[in-house]
């Protein structure tokens, strides 16, 4: 029987208990679908006429797919700008100078704690004032995507490129580069590899958080499902939040699964991933785990 500091493996009364337990949740998942299944069936939502519309094509071209791209643009631009702004700010919290660092700090401190919603409608309401009349909602929802997602991405670039051991940096300046080679050539190779999943992850919240959108009118999925679909077709509103809501899981599904393809491939890559340290005094070890050669003279 194996064991680590943290999990102990369990034995047969641990293993049966855990099964019992395993099965009273899944007796009670499976009461609560039915239980919500019924009170559907008496509503009338799974009658085929309110679903129908969902099989003809004419719904998708003219309603969700428009919709899914308004969020996917969204999405994307978003994304592209919160990553330069995240790692600019990150960088910049890192600097040397403090006329550098701390208003970088207390940019990314400041829209770390304001929430995102709040942020969307400032900016809907403060553009039409500041610019003048038009149609603001897609650049306000970027750009609290962008101020939000960024700072939190800044915060992860900050870490990412502290918890690259110390002495990669101090042996870097020990061969001539500058602290501009070092960050590029030494610490962010290795810090991209560890940011990777938690970069990923913010991601999908960027993602889902497009759905704010709908609070100023900007015309995206979830605007289609919940505003013009069951307007269009009456009664439709309990299917198109089903179906809206399956595919905003498949794009988070198809966001992690890219992540993880791009998580391994850094990891097989020698310019991006770094490899093992290994404990002081270990034996047999070669000097790319960390440790010099042995000299066998």
């Amino acid at each position: 029987m194996s064991s680590t500091v943290l999990f102990d493996t369990p034995g047969p009364r641990a293993r049966l208990r855990n099964n019992a337990l395993t099965l009273l949740a899944v007796i009670a998942l499976a009461a609560l679908a039915y239980f919500v299944y019924v009170k559907f069936d008496q509503k009338g939502q799974w009658q085929g006429k309110i679903w129908k519309p969902f099989t003809e094509a004419t719904t998708w071209t003219e309603f969700i797919i428009p919709g899914l791209l308004g969020t996917l643009k969204a999405a994307g631009l978003g994304a592209v700008c919160a990553l330069a702004f995240g790692a600019v700010f990150g960088l910049a919290r890192l600097s040397d100078h403090r006329w550098i660092r701390i208003p970088a700090g207390t940019v990314v401190e400041t829209f770390r704690a304001i929430p995102l919603l709040l942020l969307i409608f400032f900016l809907a309401y403060l553009a039409p004032s500041v610019l003048g009349s038009g149609d603001y909602t897609l650049a306000a929802l970027v750009a609290g995507l962008t101020l939000y997602n960024g700072s939190v991405l800044a915060e992860v670039v900050r870490a990412g490129v502290l918890a690259v051991p110390k002495g990669q940096s101090e042996a870097a300046y020990a061969i001539g580069l500058r602290k501009g080679g070092v960050m590029r050539l030494v610490l962010l190779p290795q810090a991209v590899t560890a940011m990777m999943p938690a970069i990923v992850s913010q991601l999908v919240v960027l993602l889902k958080d497009t759905a704010l959108g709908y609070i100023i009118a900007y015309v995206d999925l979830l605007n289609y499902g919940f505003k013009i679909i069951p307007a269009v077709f009456f009664g439709s509103l309990v299917p198109a939040a089903i179906v809206i809501g399956v595919i905003y899981i498949g794009l988070n599904m198809a966001l992690s699964a890219l992540a993880t393809w791009l998580e391994k491939r850094s990891r097989r890559s020698r310019k991006t991933a770094a490899g093992p340290i290994a404990p002081p005094g270990a034996v047999g070890v070669g000097a790319g785990a960390g440790l010099p050669e042995q000299s066998t003279m």
